[in-house]
């Protein structure tokens, strides 16, 4: 059971970033309407306010840097938290910046997972 949990959660985190650093105009497709995602602090509901975020972001082209994933079942039946940390390296800036980025997985009818909850910040400092 652990291992699958491994598995998923980094199937997921890597399927993820490379949607996001190569068409982030399809991450919609791993939301569902009553998903939240939760941006440096301001709360978004709903897959097309979530998309309507993270096409508007003021960028064009990043490339995040993996450094840890951790994934833990979840106390709803087949979910899985995923916790990721790495860095963020944003077109034509030298340094990069250094995130957090929590998925709360559930499962669905069809045998694959949406993300239910989503939480990201940047780390300062």
């Amino acid at each position: 059971m652990e291992e699958q949990v491994e598995l998923v959660g980094k199937a997921f985190v890597d399927h993820y970033y490379l949607l996001f650093d190569t068409n982030r105009a399809n991450l919609p497709s791993l939301y569902h309407p009553t998903s939240m995602l939760s941006f440096e602090g301001q709360k978004i509901q709903g897959v097309e306010e979530i998309a309507r975020k993270l096409t508007q972001l003021p960028f064009d082209h990043c490339l995040h840097t993996i450094s840890t994933i951790d994934s833990q079942p979840s106390s709803l039946p087949g979910g899985i938290i995923v916790f990721v940390s790495g860095n963020l390296q944003l077109q034509g800036e030298e340094h990069h910046l250094r995130f957090s980025q929590m998925f709360h997985l559930v499962p669905t009818q069809e045998g694959s997972f949406v993300v239910q909850n989503d939480i990201f910040r940047l780390n300062y400092g």
